[in-house]
């Protein structure tokens, strides 16, 4: 997916026609860039893929929530992904249609399913037979059907990090896919339940589409079975789950990824695909720009202390992610290797470890890649630090799409 939109010109790394330089010393760091151009263009592969297809792109909300995003890709047609009642009022808060809104999820409440049922929202993907029965127990009180698809668990492989890993047959997602037929049967005798769609989703960042055809056979006995007692499939639902290029990986097209659906598409023509990309459409339209605080030398280690923490970017703690890191400014200077680390009051607190870069002094700007899947979104107030502003650059302009939160919102809602 695009990441050209960030570019060194001369010396200095840019965003589309916007200096990060300028960018850390006008609005100050931590400081989540995006990219307008990347945005698009992520998304418009997807539309490309599906051109000849009926189908939903469901952009999913948990990877990047903030309401210029939602915003830009609802104006480009997408739909959303939602798991929670506050990320069903984002999607709304923009203007996202009702019937192009999904809402997954393994613990939905009664009150996020009265939320989204009058809403009127496309379909609920459903977990588990408890929240199925209450779900329908919801609907009656409200006197309406809630249209449903079962998330399917069809124990697939899908050769990632076992914390993003969703198709196992352990996985607290769905349902076993050998339990689905008589679930089904048993939501189309309930008058307040309406099925409508099958839902399966194996996992995030993704590398190989095999794990996808996988599921797709197992997906294409299920619907047979199904169409032999009359449950009517309307729309089928594969998640998202495609990864990102961190550090050198080979990432299958959202073409390719389409491809890994054709024979079960061709055998049941009628069928609305729905995906819900996240990660491959924002992840690496941004960087997390960060200030170099300290050089740190001692007989063992460098560290390269700087103002981004794992309270801003928790992936590399919380996962061993890789991010690559570069200087704002490229002037030609030695490399070392060095820890990236920030100020929390934690061993695990790093963006890199044993990283050869470019040297930087105190005061200088570093750009963390591929920082807009689960970036600002899984940031945190730990050690009672603000999180970080937001700004979208548009060609030369740019914008804050989230002030950087001060001391006193630290505090906000508390009391002694």
């Amino acid at each position: 997916m695009s990441q050209a939109a960030f570019h060194y010109q001369g010396e200095d790394l840019w965003v589309e026609g916007v200096s990060l330089a300028e960018l850390g010393a006008t609005l100050g760091t931590p400081l989540y860039v995006y990219s307008t151009q990347a945005l698009k263009a992520n998304f418009q592969a997807y539309q490309l893929a599906l051109k000849n297809q009926p189908s939903l792109i469901a952009y999913s909300v948990k990877a990047a929530s903030n309401l210029a995003i939602l915003h830009l890709l609802k104006e480009e047609g997408a739909g959303s992904d939602i798991v929670s009642g506050g990320e069903l009022k984002r999607a709304l808060q923009v203007g996202v249609d009702p019937q192009k809104i999904v809402f997954s999820g393994v613990g939905k409440t009664a009150e996020e399913m009265i939320q989204a049922l009058k809403a009127g929202i496309l379909m609920f993907n459903v977990e588990s037979a408890p929240e199925m029965r209450l779900l329908a127990a919801t609907a009656r009180e409200l006197g309406k059907k809630a249209p449903l698809a079962l998330r399917v668990n069809p124990d697939v492989d899908p050769q990632t990090h076992p914390y993003i890993a969703t198709g196992f047959r352990e996985s607290k997602f769905g349902v076993p896919i050998e339990e689905a037929l008589a679930l089904y049967q048993e939501a189309t005798a309930d008058p307040y339940l309406e099925v409508v769609g099958l839902d399966c989703h194996i996992g995030s960042q993704l590398t190989s589409v095999s794990p996808f055809a996988a599921a797709a056979e197992r997906l294409r006995a299920l619907l047979a079975r199904l169409a032999a007692v009359g449950v009517n499939i309307q729309l089928l639902d594969v998640g998202g789950g495609l990864g990102i290029n961190y550090h050198g990986e080979e990432i299958p097209s959202p073409q390719e990824l389409v491809q890994a659906f054709g024979e079960l598409l061709a055998a049941y023509p009628g069928l609305r695909l729905i995906l819900e990309p996240g990660r491959s459409i924002v992840g690496q339209a941004a960087v997390l720009l960060i200030k170099c605080l300290y050089n740190k030398v001692t007989p063992f280690k460098r560290f390269v202390i700087t103002d981004g923490a794992m309270s801003d970017l928790i992936r590399p703690s919380l996962y061993g992610s890789y991010h690559e890191i570069k200087p704002v400014r490229a002037a030609g200077r030695p490399a070392a290797k060095v820890n990236v680390v920030g100020p929390i009051c934690e061993s695990g607190d790093f963006l890199a470890q044993d990283r050869e870069i470019p040297l930087v002094e105190s005061g200088e700007f570093l750009a963390v890649f591929g920082a807009g899947a689960y970036g600002f979104a899984m940031s945190s107030n730990y050690n009672s630090r603000p999180r970080p502003a937001e700004a979208l650059v548009d060609g030369a302009r740019f914008r804050v799409i989230r002030a950087r939160e001060t001391l006193e919102d630290l505090t906000r809602g508390e009391t002694i």
